[in-house]
């Protein structure tokens, strides 16, 4: 922090906070829900901030694949459920154990069905947000209520009813009508389609037009003004950003708008056009540190800059507005995978530093940051149906950012960062098509043209370090060989006579040098080299 950018590093202690939620999301995905696809929520609520409270119903629009008996929705337990209709039609239910389980008086044919539940109560309130989940109550410094809700760990359930699981999004988006007192202003995800006032309050309807993972469908209330302008993305198509500011910062919002433009710039650059070019760019002023909620990424940095290329960065801003296109357009099936999210995020954080600092700067963000952050106690990707509370660890974000710095090396740059955003805006890998760890290795695979399922493996899936072996031979000559990987690596070789970039394989390489060589200087791999 001391330094002149947010370092990677800032963000991965932050992780050691999210603790031990009592609450998590994913899993093996449940027999009643597997049949199931979810094709559009439908939230209206009315907050009451004197009790803390939530009041209204979700309507869940699925397909069902067969037909069944029973229907399974995951809502939290602290809220309580009145009522619940099928097509229409009411039906009897269970309530407890965090599950809503509908058993139908009639079968329920295969095809389309319509759920409504009504609920209501006082919802979860986080203990320390963003890494504990929940609703946050507070007051601005002008005394006006202020709200947001935080469910990256625990889900869509934390306040209302849905399949809970990420290998499903609803793919015709959600509407949401949240009423509020009058005088605040309610934030949320898509587009804003109306505000309706009715005596003290007044409802507002926000619609998606894209499919949605379930932490992002959150809303934000507060004594907001909307400082706004204009952005032509890198494909030319207009879309406004919008940052929901409370007014008593709003004097910052222009500065901090023109910081933010410079984030959109880069990440557009590397990763393709912005996602969501319907609806909006969007920022909201939160309480708690920050998150990514799509189209509306929660930003509570304070307006605390540090100083990238001799110009002001907000590093949190920018990881977490990296999440539209890793964790919002990219999403991962399942927790297992939750590397994609994180890690290549993350990795996106050192592309800032190249862009502006150049490349130096860039090898030795890893070198010198990144690397240091890795705790390598425990795999990236560990196994498979693992949820999101025994996925979550801090080498999701260190390692798994400095795995594709070591992929960037070993494709060089003119095979990779095309092929980074090729995975990103290709249509098998986005929006609706979710996926998986195996999914990135296959497609890196074929575009460097080299099998990477051994370094996918070695860095991903155990605890390994890249083993090389240096052994002296005579006549000041050097064997170098990889020991525990098949495949053959470029590696930075540092001798007498300056330093190349070498292929080492399992046979080996022989280097001549008066001194003993220093094996990848610049630490563009996890590695343990012994000398004999």
């Amino acid at each position: 922090m001391k330094k002149t950018i947010i370092s990677v590093l800032a963000l991965l202690c932050l992780t050691q906070l999210h603790a031990q939620q009592t609450f998590t999301s994913g899993g093996k995905l449940k027999p009643e829900q597997a049949i199931m696809d979810v094709r559009h929520y439908t939230i209206a609520l009315n907050v009451d901030f004197n009790q803390k409270s939530i009041d209204g119903y979700t309507i869940i629009d699925v397909i069902i694949a067969q037909p069944t008996k029973v229907l399974l929705f995951d809502l939290l337990d602290s809220l309580g459920v009145s009522q619940v209709l099928v097509n229409n039609k009411k039906e009897p239910f269970e309530y407890k154990n965090n599950l809503i389980r509908i058993n139908l008086n009639n079968e329920l044919a295969a095809g389309k069905a319509s759920v409504k539940v009504f609920y209501g109560g006082k919802p979860h309130v986080a203990i320390r947000p963003p890494w504990d989940d929940g609703f946050i109550w507070s007051r601005d410094s002008t005394g006006h209520p202020w709200m947001a809700i935080t469910a990256e760990g625990t889900g869509g359930k934390l306040y209302f009813p849905c399949k809970d699981h990420p290998s499903d999004e609803p793919n015709d988006g959600v509407d949401m009508m949240i009423t509020v007192p009058k005088d605040l202003v309610v934030a949320g995800p898509g587009l804003l389609q109306k505000v309706t006032k009715h005596g003290e309050t007044a409802t507002y309807h926000w619609k998606t037009n894209y499919t949605i993972n379930n932490y992002s469908i959150i809303f934000n209330a507060g004594d907001y003004a909307v400082v706004s302008r204009p952005y032509t993305t890198v494909d030319g198509h207009s879309v406004p950003i919008q940052f929901y500011v409370l007014k008593e910062h709003a004097d910052k919002a222009e500065h901090h708008l023109d910081v933010f433009v410079k984030t959109i710039h880069e990440q557009e650059k590397y990763f393709g056009e912005y996602p969501w070019v319907k609806e909006k760019i969007g920022i909201v002023e939160t309480s708690h540190l920050g998150m990514e909620h799509q189209t509306m990424n929660a930003y509570g940095n304070k307006f605390r800059y540090t100083k990238v290329g001799g110009e002001d960065y907000d590093g949190l801003m920018h990881h977490e507005f990296g999440h539209e296109w890793w964790g919002n357009k990219v999403t991962a099936k399942d927790w297992a995978d939750y590397w994609v999210h994180e890690g290549i995020c993350a990795y996106g954080d050192g592309l800032y530093v190249r862009e502006f600092e150049g490349e130096q700067a860039y090898v030795n963000y890893f070198k010198n940051k990144v690397f240091f952050g890795i705790k390598n106690d425990i795999p990236v990707v560990m196994g498979k149906d693992i949820d999101e509370e025994a996925a979550y660890h801090s080498d999701i974000y260190s390692k798994g950012a400095f795995f594709m710095h070591t992929l960037c090396y070993i494709m060089g740059d003119s095979l990779f960062f095309p092929a980074l955003k090729k995975f990103v805006t290709s249509p098998d890998h986005t929006y609706d098509n979710l996926t998986t760890t195996d999914d990135v290795e296959q497609f890196f695979s074929h575009e460097s043209g080299m099998d990477l399922k051994p370094l996918f493996d070695l860095y991903l899936r155990t605890i390994n370090k890249l083993e090389v072996h240096v052994k002296q031979m005579p006549s000041n000559k050097y064997l170098v060989q990889l020991q525990n990987l098949s495949m053959p690596l470029p590696m930075d070789i540092t001798t007498d006579a300056g330093t190349k970039r070498i292929i080492v394989d399992s046979k080996g390489v022989t280097v001549d040098s008066k001194v003993l060589p220093l094996i990848d200087g610049d630490t563009f791999y996890i590695k343990k080299v012994t000398i004999e």
